[in-house]
């Protein structure tokens, strides 16, 4: 009973805190570019990576590359 009652509270609670989002005010969108916001430090730096791993794994796919596991394009 109480694994009842917790399935059909929990969503709508769960739900109730995405209608709380407030839109950034365009006066503080420059905070979110700044450079510690970023996903990683240094986006060539990262192109990089991503090319050594999908050269490595012999694989491709979810980061946009194509080419096989030479390394060729």
């Amino acid at each position: 009973m109480k694994t009842l009652s917790l399935l059909i509270l929990l969503p709508p609670l769960l739900l109730s805190g995405c209608g709380a989002i407030e839109p950034v005010p365009a006066w503080e969108r420059g905070y979110l570019a700044d450079q510690g916001m970023q996903w990683q430090a240094a986006a060539r730096e990262a192109k990089l990576e991503g090319h050594v791993y999908t050269s490595k794994e012999a694989s491709s796919g979810g980061a946009g590359a194509a080419g096989g596991g030479c390394g060729c394009n």
